[in-house]
């Protein structure tokens, strides 16, 4: 197995999905990739010290760049359409610093919580070996590091958007797949084409306000496989002791059914289980996150804790 490094610069960033983007490299199932990024807007500084006319990378096209700024794509050598995908997350170190945004924009929650008008910022200054975030008022926050987009281009031409999460992946904004775990996503083309980005320092779940502590990461070290023998509808994660599916929809009741979905049809593979009995039992033993409310494609996990029922 092989560590490739992918450098930050013009030719592996890109901010939108497509299938026909060329990839920046090609690796063999099981390789490890290494990296770094920029903030989701593109940001080269901290707001603390330039507020809202921080720098921002350039040259950007204004069409094909008008989302977060991502590495990649990364081919997966041998990889086909309607394989899974496994991300490992080995590695993430924050960059110094993020930013958090409170109100501003006429979005439907910001406009029943009556925020609406200019943003308030929060400016972090973040210390990645202590674990820590501490903004402009002295507030300190312990940080939990993930990456906001991890997925795959759809099968469609043309261009798409990295703001919605798809089945295949995207702008999840799950704070659960930190260091440690593995996520599994369909495949929609072949040789996957695997994008990164959108560090974030920590979040809550549902990400209120929009956005969670944005940040640039240092380093980023994720391992690519493929499995031929976990055919998928949706997202599926492994976390510590704990297995997490994924609903995604316009409709957050629509989002938490997929994610129930999801977990049934995980509960037959792994327990064996019918799914009107893995329905009663879920009811007990598995917990519904809303996991975002802000990309237009409201998110909803699902997590089973290992150990939640012992079979006889």
């Amino acid at each position: 197995m092989a560590l490739q490094e992918i450098p930050l610069e013009r030719r592996t960033l890109h901010g939108h999905f497509s299938r026909d983007l060329p990839p920046v490299v090609a690796i063999d199932p099981g390789d490890t990739i290494g990296f770094s990024t920029l903030d989701a807007g593109w940001g080269l500084e901290s707001a603390l010290e330039k507020g809202r006319d921080r720098r921002a990378f350039e040259p950007r096209d204004p069409v094909l760049d008008n989302g977060h700024a991502l590495i990649g794509p990364v081919e997966v050598r041998g990889a086909k359409a309607g394989q899974t995908l496994v991300v490992r997350v080995d590695l993430l170190r924050v960059g110094e610093y993020g930013l958090t945004l409170g109100g501003g924009e006429a979005t439907p929650l910001n406009e029943r919580l009556g925020v609406t008008g200019e943003a308030h910022l929060l400016a972090w200054e973040l210390d990645a070996d202590a674990g820590t975030g501490r903004d402009q008022y002295g507030r300190t926050v312990e940080l939990r590091p993930f990456l906001g987009v991890m997925g795959m281009s759809p099968p469609e031409p043309g261009i798409h958007p990295t703001a919605p999460p798809r089945r295949w992946g995207g702008n999840i904004d799950c704070t659960l797949l930190g260091a440690g775990a593995t996520l599994y996503l369909p495949i929609p083309v072949d040789g996957a084409l695997f994008s990164a980005g959108d560090g974030h320092a920590r979040q809550g779940d549902g990400e209120v306000s929009q956005l969670a502590i944005e940040c640039p990461m240092e380093r980023v070290e994720l391992t690519l496989d493929v499995r031929d023998d976990m055919p998928l509808e949706a997202p599926v994660a492994r976390i510590d002791e704990a297995w997490v599916t994924f609903g995604l929809d316009e409709d957050l009741d629509e989002a938490a059914a997929l994610a129930v979905d999801g977990m049934l049809a995980l509960m037959a593979r792994e327990h064996g289980l019918e799914r009107r009995d893995a329905l009663a039992l879920a009811s007990i033993v598995v917990d519904l996150r809303v996991t975002q409310l802000v990309n237009g494609v409201r998110g909803v996990h699902a997590l089973l804790r290992d150990g939640a029922f012992r079979m006889a």
